[in-house]
């Protein structure tokens, strides 16, 4: 638990932090969020989570800096998960270039989980926006991420899954991305290179499939209008 971690936490309702709901967002969004940090990042349009497995090929680490990077420079606010693997490199790859990032939790906000990213979501809460669902007190439990993933890509314009293995959170967050009618994106290697039936699915449902150099896609896809610098982009 770190220091004084009650005394910086405030509330408010999904529609308060981020206006209005439709009829399926309020069906499925939680009655109140716990945050520390800047609430304005979740008005700061737009916000495109980046998420996958918690033990990434290198190639997908690659793919997952360059992604971030790629968004950060085209003024998009980067959210995750906290997790170990993709989440924590978007979340420390958004910080490094000087973006901003949204850590959407599966435990109370006056608590570590995972342990080893202590400093990081030290930083998220100083100086970008840390997010829970769940209040002070509450036990950390296995139900609870799948919980904060439909509510991950709630905050979220769109989702993007870089690497990901059947039955994960990743791809619980992808469904409900598209539940709420959300774009949702799959990395064109990770389909291609594993022949994922997962992915398959949800393609059959409304997810794309985008090739890492042509990003820009995802950036014609979202609700707020953003200078695009494509010439400074990774790729």
């Amino acid at each position: 638990m770190f220091p004084d971690s009650t005394s910086n936490i405030r509330s408010g309702t999904p529609e308060k932090l981020v206006g209005p709901l439709n009829d399926i967002e309020k069906k499925f969004a939680p009655a109140k969020l716990y945050f520390i940090g800047n609430e304005e990042l979740l008005s700061k349009h737009p916000r495109v989570s980046i998420i996958g497995t918690r033990k990434p090929s290198e190639r997908a680490k690659e793919y997952t800096h360059s992604l971030t990077t790629f968004l950060v420079v085209n003024k998009c606010v980067i959210v995750s998960g906290l997790a170990k693997g993709i989440d924590s490199i978007a979340h420390r790859t958004a910080i490094d270039k000087k973006g901003d990032t949204i850590a959407v939790l599966g435990n109370p906000l006056d608590t570590y989980y995972p342990e080893e990213n202590r400093i990081l979501q030290d930083k998220i809460m100083k100086d970008h926006l840390l997010i829970s669902q769940f209040p002070i007190g509450s036990a950390i439990q296995r139900k609870n991420f799948p919980i904060r993933n439909r509510t991950m890509a709630l905050l979220s314009d769109a989702s993007i899954i870089v690497e990901a293995s059947k039955g994960s959170g990743t791809i619980h967050q992808g469904w409900e991305a598209l539940r709420l009618g959300r774009p949702l994106y799959i990395i064109e290697d990770e389909k291609k290179e594993n022949d994922l039936g997962w992915a398959s699915d949800l393609i059959k449902y409304g997810a794309e499939i985008v090739p890492i150099s042509q990003m820009k896609i995802i950036l014609e896809s979202l609700p707020t209008q953003i200078e695009m610098v494509i010439e400074s982009a990774p790729f």
